[in-house]
């Protein structure tokens, strides 16, 4: 019986974690909050958009990396604004910006803010 519940379990958690998700986290934009989106041009052909959601206790900023939209969250820095997924760095100053994967080598990528970025 024991057996049997364990496999059942097993089985419960295999097919969770292969299932697609879908996560959706509401967030307070409070008094003074905005989501803003502005476009940037990164290397020679490299172009798109960054969301910005500023709310009374957090900074967000959704970067896409590697064809998928990642979550980046406000560290401290020192100038300009910070913000960090995982390996990924992308840090704002004005209106130029730079993406990082800390893991490799080489991987800075320049980017300039593109003029006429929409915002909300």
């Amino acid at each position: 019986m024991r057996t049997s519940l364990l496999a059942l379990a097993s089985l419960a958690i295999a097919g969770t974690a292969t299932a697609d998700v879908a996560l959706s986290i509401p967030v307070d934009l409070g008094t003074n909050g905005s989501v803003q989106a502005l476009s940037y041009a990164c290397g020679e052909n490299e172009t798109f958009a960054v969301q910005y959601v500023n709310t009374d206790a957090n900074t967000l900023a959704i970067v896409p990396v590697d064809g998928e939209d990642r979550i980046f969250v406000n560290v401290v820095s020192g100038s300009g604004a910070k913000y960090v997924a995982g390996a990924h760095v992308w840090w704002t100053k004005g209106d130029t910006a730079t993406l990082e994967n800390t893991l490799e080598d080489a991987s800075v990528k320049e980017c300039q803010a593109q003029d006429g970025a929409a915002s909300e």
